[in-house]
């Protein structure tokens, strides 16, 4: 694995840098290792599938997720080129991407709504990204034959998060279960995967660009919004501010309204369920979130549970009962 000791010699022996560089450890997640390298010439991260994820609990996930990231990224910087890094080598013997690094002047975008500095337009900006990835994806026939593979989304998303709900939720079992059958068997367009704010930098001119692509699948478009959505139940339901209540509960919506809008591709009823599911195992299941006290985490179980047991929920009333 690479590290800041060795990744300056890497970058030379690909050809990619040439001479001496400063190295900085940037945060990775649970799945990767991130380093970003300035050279004379240029400004780069380095990105390396781990091997085993670092969780509690053991989560074990197959690199060559960094190969399906590389032909992701390809893809979707091909649609929409202002909102994807540029991709500049993926080393598939060792499961490492180098990409171009973004200017200093953008933020991460879970970050800057978990300090109060929510912007509601990053919503409506990211459904029409997403929709248009949805859109071009949909009528590619070569583009979902490439990423129909369905192991890595099984090993990322549907056990850690769906399954791993499930065993500790008995009464829910049915209805999860349906969920993961509409996510693993309807094969719609390409499917990010991990649509999450933390893999989302916002612009000063709130403009969203999207990173982290290692769980994209041929799959069902619910997905990506319900996990983004997700996360952004989570941070309502976390502030005390109704203010930040307010600008969260509108940015979701926005991001709904605004997809709808763009996308050519009918939206699934059943999304408020797969919000309040992913919302639910960012407690329970295998990768909690770690912004929630006590007293948050005891609300969002009791409002998730609620909701995936009443199959009328709108995504409005979710958000409303988040407030």
């Amino acid at each position: 694995m690479l590290d800041e000791g060795s990744v300056i010699s890497y970058l030379n022996e690909r050809g990619l840098i040439s001479g001496n560089a400063t190295v900085e450890v940037l945060t990775g997640g649970v799945s990767c290792v991130v380093l970003a390298v300035k050279s004379a010439e240029r400004e780069l991260v380095v990105k390396q599938a781990l091997p085993e994820l670092k969780t509690k609990a053991k989560w074990v996930a197959d690199q060559r997720r960094a190969i399906v990231e590389a032909e992701a990224m390809r893809v979707y910087q091909s649609i929409t080129p202002d909102s994807v890094p540029e991709l500049i080598d993926c080393d598939e013997a060792n499961f490492t991407l180098t990409m171009s690094r973004l200017p200093n002047t953008c933020t991460n975008w879970k970050q800057d709504m978990l300090e109060g500095r929510i912007h509601p337009e990053m919503g409506e900006k990211l459904g029409k990204v997403l929709a248009q990835w949805h859109n071009t994806t949909a009528v590619d026939s070569a583009i979902k034959a490439k990423f129909m593979e369905g192991e890595l989304f099984e090993q990322l998303r549907v056990s850690p998060f769906y399954r791993a709900v499930a065993d500790k939720n008995p009464n829910l079992q049915q209805v999860i279960n349906s969920l993961i059958e509409e996510i693993t068997t309807e094969k719609i367009a390409l499917v990010h995967g991990d649509f999450s704010p933390k893999n989302i930098l916002a612009t000063p001119d709130h403009s969203p660009i999207v990173l982290d692509f290692e769980v994209a699948h041929t799959g069902n478009p619910v997905f990506d919004l319900a996990f983004v959505s997700a996360h952004l139940l989570c941070k309502t339901i976390r502030t005390q501010s109704e203010a930040e209540k307010d600008a969260l509960a509108t940015t979701a919506l926005n991001f709904l309204n605004s997809y709808r809008e763009t996308s050519r591709i009918s939206i699934a009823k059943s999304l408020p369920l797969h919000v309040a599911l992913i919302a639910l195992a960012r407690v329970e299941g295998v990768s909690p979130v770690n912004y929630l006290d006590e007293p948050a985490k005891q609300r969002l179980v009791a409002t998730t549970k609620s909701a995936l047991l009443d199959s009328t929920m709108t995504f409005e009333q979710l958000f409303e009962g988040a407030k």
